[in-house]
């Protein structure tokens, strides 16, 4: 009988991971993309797994994945690089349907979850695009299925692998150190209660080190190479800039409602009740107080880190709390087909569960012709803000291969280009990995092309008399201040030619 059941889950987990991988794979971006994903892409491409925005955004075990994929002479490089965050997606999914089913012995409130999570607005857009978060979830999930077994069995196996993916996890994001001080707290009331031995908490010590060794090498790396341990030790919390963000204990209105809006929008089902009800029931079909208890605190802190986070991108933050979230959902809906005679509620909650499809599909429609203002200061071509922010899906966008190839048709010989973090990582991808127009100078204030030369106010005036010099955005915060002061912008297609300011 136990062999039948375990049969069972076995096939459970690999029908939902397969059908996770075909819509991932089937939804995931062709190509080269914008921002942070196509800095990732470009860091993989020259095998660079520490990047220059600090420690914290190094995601080291993610960007080494990625290059031993880049070596592997299939398709698109860019493709391949995307696909890491859909397979990772995949096993977050199947990882978290197996959680449920092992703890409920239920299949559809393990499936509910599931589908919860795959379809979240904020889940799915990355995992369809080079990021490193699903990657993190996938390890965030498979320490939860430790924790569990372990409190079911009380076999000390599963906490030494629950010490080594929480030190992978660490390696791919600092999300993880949440995670870590709640099992360090859980694993120092079992040694106070005996249930282990210092020599397991040794072992389980010594794999978290093993896990977490991309991370620590670039720790010790920086340290000897600055001989600066404070700082370092600032970089790998906080990244270079960002610790005022990731400390702000302030609130104001508008981070209130729009952090209100974000959660709606990714679970925008009714059965989102589901989560009070699973709070309300977690006690109940809890395995152990240990369980809970840290299940509870991974929630309440993964949600209180991003709801006060102030970072642009803040709302892609609140992934670890969607998969606690979803986690309740499916405990919520256990306790709904435990009453008799649900069958019928039980169908309706499964059609309700595919609602964010047809949601995705008509609010960017809805929202542009409203004019609903989104977080964007300006617009890029072939990009539809609307579509892109609020729908998840990258099916057939090739966007900044539209964008790429525009600017190179339209800047002159042995030009200069100044490009912001958003649109810098696709020029530099056709350059590079494609080899277009190797003549020009594409600069950022992060990536540039090889050899460019200094761009700065000494020597900006040079440069004009050298040869044509260009921005992507004219705009405050996307062009440096001194061009923005001193010179005008001229269109060049769709980008702008810096020209002398004409006086009056």
């Amino acid at each position: 009988m136990q062999s039948s059941i375990f049969g069972n889950i076995k096939v459970g987990y690999t029908t939902v991971l397969l059908a996770a991988a075909v819509l991932y794979v089937a939804t995931c971006a062709p190509g080269p993309l914008w921002q942070d994903s196509g800095v990732y892409q470009y860091r993989i491409w020259h095998n660079d797994i520490e990047g220059k925005l600090g420690l914290a955004l190094s995601h080291p075990l993610y960007h080494i994945i990625g290059i031993g994929v880049k070596y592997i002479p299939v398709g698109e490089f860019a493709y391949r690089i995307n696909l890491i965050s859909a397979i990772a997606a995949a096993f977050t999914i199947a990882n978290l349907f197996l959680l449920l089913r092992l703890w409920l012995k239920k299949n559809l409130p393990a499936i509910i979850a599931a589908i919860t999570l795959a379809l979240s607005h904020t889940f799915w857009r990355h995992a369809v695009i080079a990021e490193d978060y699903t990657l993190y979830t996938a390890l965030l999930l498979a320490e939860l299925l430790m924790l569990l077994q372990y409190v079911k069995t009380k076999r000390v196996v599963l906490l030494y692998l629950l010490g080594l993916f929480n030190g992978l996890a660490i390696a791919t994001h600092m999300w993880a150190a949440i995670g870590f001080v709640c099992y360090l707290a859980f694993l120092a009331a079992l040694l106070v209660q005996k249930q282990i031995r210092l020599r397991h908490l040794g072992v389980i010590a010594g794999l978290w080190v093993i896990g977490a060794a991309p991370y620590e090498y670039l720790i010790i790396k920086n340290i000897v190479q600055t001989g600066d341990f404070t700082a370092t030790l600032a970089s790998a919390l906080f990244g270079n800039r960002w610790q005022s963000s990731v400390l702000n204990i302030g609130l104001s209105a508008k981070l209130i409602k729009e952090n209100l809006i974000l959660m709606a929008y990714n679970f925008p089902t009714p059965n989102v009740i589901f989560f009070f009800a699973g709070l309300y029931g977690l006690k109940k079909v809890s395995p152990g107080r240990g369980f809970k208890n840290i299940l509870l605190a991974l929630l309440v802190l993964f949600f209180i880190f991003a709801f006060r986070y102030t970072v642009p991108d803040r709302y892609a933050f609140f992934i670890p709390f969607y998969c606690l979230a979803a986690i309740l959902i499916g405990v919520g809906f256990n306790l709904l087909i435990s009453l008799p005679n649900q069958q019928i509620a039980a169908y309706l909650v499964f059609i309700l569960a595919l609602l964010p499809i047809p949601t995705y599909i008509i609010a960017p429609v809805i929202a542009e012709k409203m004019q609903f203002g989104l977080a964007t200061k300006r617009k890029i071509a072939y990009r539809n803000e609307y579509i892109w922010f609020l729908r998840p899906w990258r099916t057939g966008s090739c966007s900044p291969e539209r964008f790429a190839n525009e600017v190179f048709s339209a800047v002159d010989d042995n030009a200069v280009i100044w490009a912001d973090t958003t649109t810098v990582p696709p020029l530099l991808y056709f350059q590079e990995v494609r080899g277009r127009r190797g003549d020009i100078k594409i600069i950022s204030g992060l990536i540039s092309s090889e050899g460019s030369p200094e761009f700065n106010e000494r020597t900006i005036e040079k440069l004009l008399g050298e040869r044509a010099v260009y921005v992507v955005s004219p705009i405050d915060g996307y062009c440096p201040d001194f061009l923005i002061e001193r010179y005008s912008f001229v269109p060049s297609g769709i980008i702008w030619r810096v020209v002398e300011k004409q006086t009056e």
